[in-house]
């Protein structure tokens, strides 16, 4: 392990009735929001929400815990699609957050690390993800993990747009 590291226990969140990692992941998912300033419902919701969606197969949430206390401390969300220009499956990092006195120890590594590897037993050949121009820890982590940019220097900046309905 690089310095600073800690050893880092990934659960795969089951979604089930009284799962305390579905729990612990909408918490982590409030604080994420909060943190960025984003609304967000309550973690209560989010963990009702978690388990609707991971028992119908539309994501898998990953939850990063602190290998001495057991804390959770980091979470990702991996939804996955059909690809429109393979027979695979599309894996959408939506979402990866630690919480800000565990960043820089490996967690999120690790996190990248377990959730592509899901996608890839789920039949995923492809993985994409979306941050902010201005988040350059973020984008080092991904581009560490293997992801490359699709845009910027060697092409168009793409902007998301988004809407409610």
């Amino acid at each position: 392990m690089a310095n600073g590291e800690v050893q880092t226990m990934i659960e795969l969140v089951v979604g089930t009735p009284g799962d305390e990692g579905a729990a612990a992941a909408a918490q982590l998912l409030h604080d994420f929001n909060v943190e960025y300033d984003e609304p967000t419902p309550a973690p209560g919701e989010l963990a009702a929400r978690l388990m609707e969606l991971i028992a119908t197969g539309q994501l898998w949430v990953l939850l990063a815990r602190d290998h001495e206390t057991g804390a959770a401390v980091g979470v990702a969300v991996v939804r996955l699609a059909p690809s429109l220009w393979s027979t695979g499956q599309e894996a959408y990092l939506a979402e990866l957050y630690v919480v800000p006195d565990h960043r820089g120890r490996g967690h999120g590594r690790a996190l990248i690390t377990h959730a592509m590897q899901v996608a890839r037993e789920e039949g995923a050949d492809y993985a994409f993800l979306i941050t902010s121009e201005d988040d350059h820890r973020a984008q080092r982590l991904y581009e560490a993990a293997g992801f490359r940019r699709t845009e910027g220097d060697d092409g168009p900046i793409m902007l998301a747009y988004e809407r409610d309905l």
